[in-house]
């Protein structure tokens, strides 16, 4: 930050005027350079201070003179206050432009946004996924396409970011992208990072945010039955790559595995576990969350299926996972000759293995929490549904109870 500045008042005896007065300067020192400026006073030599720096008796000119003086240094120190709440180097250079005015050229939104969407590429693959990429891709564009609409301009200044800012562009993204409301928020939580990036760098002073619920609508995740999973696995399709998408489905079905952690799975990362059988030891993609999983056998057999597949040996990878965008295509074609009448996507299997494979039969939610790779419960319960088959084995079990107990005391009083 730079050292404190230090001020000082003097008159300049080499520019005396025939009346004999003399102009006053002042100066402001940092780190032994100087910012030097005329104050447009001038004073007789014999009335001024030089020790004080300020003009000498009580007279009604010389107390107006030392209160313009005390302005002046007023001034400088409220500068240094400013640059230091900015979060700027107090630097000859910054305190000359704060006094004289200078406007600092404004910093626009999308520049800023551009600018994270750069560095957020340069670490794809380290810190970030290139579907992360795209998804701050997709927000800047639509962030760009809203201020075109709405406000006629390429670019806005983020002096301008006020709450109406954020309505109205949740509103536009409603009505003119037919974006879904959880959807509307996901491009306003990634439009947040980037408000927050303004605020921690001390370039927007209040968060347009403030006020703005940020809550997402739950909705019905679809899972597929123990039902459906046995029609599933049962199949035998005419096309070699179904069957194989299939296979690489229900893995995640017996796994919980995500799209991107299933892809970038390598033969080192199925290893002994505790209990001397099979387990998957890996970190999630998408928030570096260590996960342990231990292997249903269903899963075991699959690798076992497709290690000598060329293309998981070339690749080291367990199994030969398509695109995203393929392996969904794929799997609407699977639902649809299975009759399965669910939206099907890679995603579902993921909620099968919380709610179908795993919940279901007895797992503890804090286990599943852990599989899944989750940092805490609340995100579990999200993906997980207790189903009615559920709910009514446990009460059934409370009934059985509570009946048992009543048996025993109607026998008591009979006796």
């Amino acid at each position: 930050m730079g050292t404190m500045i230090k001020t000082l008042f003097f008159v300049r005896r080499s520019k005396s005027k025939l009346s004999g007065h003399v102009p006053i300067y002042f100066r402001v020192t940092l780190n032994c350079e100087r910012f030097e400026v005329a104050t447009t006073r001038f004073i007789e030599i014999s009335k001024w201070s030089q020790e004080g720096g300020k003009a000498t008796g009580n007279s009604k000119e010389a107390k107006e003179l030392n209160e313009f003086l005390d302005m002046l240094r007023a001034k400088a120190f409220d500068i240094q206050k400013k640059l230091i709440t900015g979060g700027k180097d107090i630097t000859i250079e910054n305190f000359s432009e704060q006094w004289h005015g200078v406007k600092e050229k404004p910093r626009m939104l999308l520049e800023i946004f551009q600018h994270h969407n750069d560095q957020v590429k340069e670490l794809v693959g380290r810190q970030y996924s290139q579907s992360t990429h795209r998804r701050y891709l997709t927000s800047l564009d639509h962030t760009r396409k809203f201020i075109v609409e709405y406000y006629d301009k390429q670019d806005i200044s983020i002096a301008a970011l006020k709450y109406q800012f954020i309505t109205d562009y949740e509103f536009w993204l409603k009505t003119k992208r037919k974006c879904n409301h959880n959807s509307t928020i996901k491009y306003l939580t990634n439009f947040k990072k980037i408000i927050h990036i303004c605020i921690k760098n001390g370039w927007l002073e209040r968060d347009p945010f403030v006020g703005f619920k940020m809550t997402k609508h739950d909705v019905d995740r679809p899972y597929l039955s123990s039902e459906e999973l046995q029609i599933l696995s049962s199949k035998s399709f005419v096309s070699e790559r179904l069957n194989q998408v299939r296979d690489i489905f229900l893995f995640s079905c017996y796994t919980g595995l995500a799209y991107a952690d299933t892809q970038k799975l390598t033969f080192d990362e199925i290893t002994t576990g505790i209990d001397g059988e099979k387990w998957i030891f890996t970190s999630r993609q998408k928030t570096e969350t260590a996960s342990r999983i231990p292997l249903l056998p269903f899963a075991v057999a699959i690798l076992e299926k497709y290690k000598s597949n060329p293309q998981c040996v070339h690749k080291n990878r367990v199994l030969p996972v398509l695109s995203n965008q393929k392996m969904n295509a794929y799997l609407h074609e699977i639902s649809a000759i299975c009759d399965i009448n669910k939206k099907m996507t890679y995603h579902t299997a993921r909620h099968t293995f919380a709610t179908t494979i795993t919940l279901t039969n007895g797992v503890p939610i804090e286990t599943v929490g852990k599989m899944l790779g989750h940092k805490n419960l609340k995100t579990t319960q999200h993906y997980a549904k207790i189903l009615d088959k559920k709910v009514s084995e446990d009460m059934k079990v409370l009934r059985d109870k509570f009946k048992l107990a009543e048996s025993l005391r109607s026998k008591s009083n009979i006796q």
